[in-house]
Order: structure tokens, then sequence, then C-alpha cells
């Protein structure tokens, strides 16, 4: 399993170390008094965001995570040693919610956002805090706050500023394949693709991310087939591009049944933004096209672009059209390099 976007994982913090009850013994002394330590704070244990992950499969072989306590207090007014923390580094992208799967403890989008999912316990104080006029020798000490334990969800959603929509074998790998330096499979059979691919997509010097979420089928809200599990991927994207395949036998079935999923689904995936395109025109002839696109448009409510992903048919205007939906301040621009000087030297 290369791709994991769900995972349980358990997590404790330190206990606090016990506070000491010591007393001063020294020849020549002969009233010490209390000199015992507090003990050392828990760790706490940390959620952060690194770059360079898109996955959580790390935590489907390790699912518990346990802050070190602290150390006891000693005599001679000596604390102990705090607990180290423990650090949950997680892709960007990850909703941390509680064991109910519903509440949303924290939300990573950003690289180096971080969170105190539980906190260690505080130490406990040596009976040198407890020493007063009317009590010059106390026997008490506190002991250590226990550790929090609990058990949390991660969620990962995948940072996309773009997503493809559509049936099994509409051409969504097709497109990312031929729009990015991603490598999706592609064959001449049909059959779906398992995991989410991430594609960098280039068009008039600027980049955006594509993402390809494998192929509902009719019922994924209900359960069938893969189910609608990756559709998590496409909330954050700005815009949503929905490719019909032509060459099948009823493209407004297809088309319907995508759009009754997004409702099915929620979370508002249904208002977004979206670019439906009539895909495979390479395999239609001209009057196939105009009679299809007219019909999509009328079901769609709204214009219908023509692409082939295979001849690169109509491609660079679908990605202009996708990159005018996008916020400008998600667009990455190219650098384009200086040009050397060619002067020949010895």
């Amino acid at each position: 399993m290369k791709f994991l976007d769900l995972a349980k994982v358990t997590i404790r913090s330190g206990s606090g170390g016990n506070g000491c009850v010591s007393f001063r013994r020294e020849k020549f002394i002969e009233y010490g008094g209390p000199n015992g330590g507090d003990g050392g704070a828990g760790g706490d244990v940390i959620a952060e965001a690194v770059d360079g992950l898109n996955t959580l499969i790390d935590f489907r072989y390790q699912q518990h995570f346990f802050a070190q306590n602290g150390r006891a207090g000693q005599g001679s007014q000596k604390t102990g040693a705090d607990g180290d923390d423990i650090i949950l580094r997680l892709p960007v992208g990850t909703e941390i919610l509680d064991e109910d799967e519903e509440t949303v403890i924290a939300d990573l989008t950003e690289v180096g956002q971080r969170v105190v999912l539980a906190r260690g316990g505080n130490g406990g104080w040596g009976n040198l805090h407890f020493k007063s006029a009317t009590n010059q020798s106390p026997r008490r000490a506190n002991p250590g706050q226990p550790g929090v334990e609990r058990m949390i969800w991660l969620r990962l959603k995948l940072i996309a500023d773009a997503g493809l929509l559509g049936l099994p074998n509409a051409g969504k790998s097709t497109f990312l394949a031929a729009t990015s330096n991603a490598r999706p499979k592609i064959a001449d059979y049909p059959f779906t693709t398992l995991a989410p691919n991430l594609g960098v997509v280039g068009v008039d010097n600027v980049e955006f991310v594509v993402a390809d979420i494998p192929g509902l089928i009719e019922g994924a809200s209900e359960g069938r087939g893969l189910g609608d599990m990756f559709l998590g991927h496409v909330e954050r994207c700005a815009v949503l591009l929905h490719l019909v395949d032509g060459t099948s036998g009823d493209p407004m079935a297809d088309y319907r049944t995508i759009i009754g999923e997004l409702d099915a689904y929620g979370g508002g995936l249904a208002d977004k933004p979206r670019i439906t395109v009539l895909n495979k025109i390479d395999a239609l002839d001209d009057e196939e096209r105009a009679f299809l696109a007219d019909e999509l448009a009328a079901e769609s409510g709204g214009e219908v672009m023509l692409m082939s992903g295979v001849t690169g048919e109509g491609v660079t205007e679908v990605l202009r059209a996708l990159r005018a939906r996008i916020d400008a301040d998600r667009l990455r621009h190219k650098e384009i390099p200086e040009e050397e000087d060619k002067t020949w030297q010895p």
C-alpha cells in the first residue's frame, strides 16, 4: 500500500516527575532544613506539517506515540529533568480528528505549522516549597501530574489547485500524464486508478497542481466500488475539471452520475467552480462533436469545452480555463532563465 490517507493512532503525553522529600544533613550544620527538589515536566505530543510527504504510510506500521515522562526531583534542591517531546511529522493538508471522527482538532495546511495534541503533566513540588515559619521541616511532596492519553484520527486531504472528476476511463490519467511529469498507469483496456495522483501543470509560464482522483461510479456514496473516500482530496481545490467520455454509450448519463455523487457527498463540492470537458474527441467526427457538445451544454447549463488528451487537441485551452479560475496567490510563476553570454573565451 503506497498511498494511505487515513490512519488511527494512540498518543500519550509524559507524566510529571514526583517531588522529593529531603533534608540537608551535614556535619556542623545544625538546622539544615528541607531541600527536596521539584519533579520535571512530562513531554508533549506535537504534530508538525513538514515538506516532502504526501501519504500517511508511516502511521500504518506504528500507531502508538508516547512522550517521555519527567524525572523525579532529588535532594540538594535538584529539579528533575523534563521529558522529551515527541513530534508527529505529517504531510501538509492533514486533518487531525478526535476519536469520534467528526471533531476537527487541527488542520495543518502550511509547512511548519505545529499544534500540541497532548500536553505533558507538571512536575510535583518538593518539600522545599512547603517550608514556612510554622512548618520548618515539612515531610510532604506533591506527585507529578499524569499524562494525557487519547486516540486520534489522521486524515490527509491533498493540497491541489485543480481536481479531476469523471467516471473510470474518462481520460483523467491520460490528461495528467499529457500535461505534467506525473506518470499514472495508462493502458488500452478499461480499469480504474486506485490512488490519487498529483501533477504540476504549466501553461503560459504559470504552474499549478492538479489532482487525479480515482473514478466514481453510480452508488459510490453508498459504498459501491472504491466509494467516495477520495473525494476529500478535492475539497481544497479551487476548481474542478469534469471530464466526460465522448465515446461512451451515454455521455449525458455519465455526467448526471458524477453530479449526483457530488451532491450526495456534500461538503460544498457541487457548488465549486466546475469546467465541463467533452474528452476523447479524436474518436468523433465533426457532426458527433457538435451534437454531443450541444447536448452536454444543455445538460450542464454552461459552456462545454472539447479536448483530446491523446492528441493534445484543446488541452492548452482547457489549461488556460483552469488557470483563469484559480486565485492568483495560488499560482506559481516559472522562473525564465536569463540567456547566457555565448561569447567564446579560451
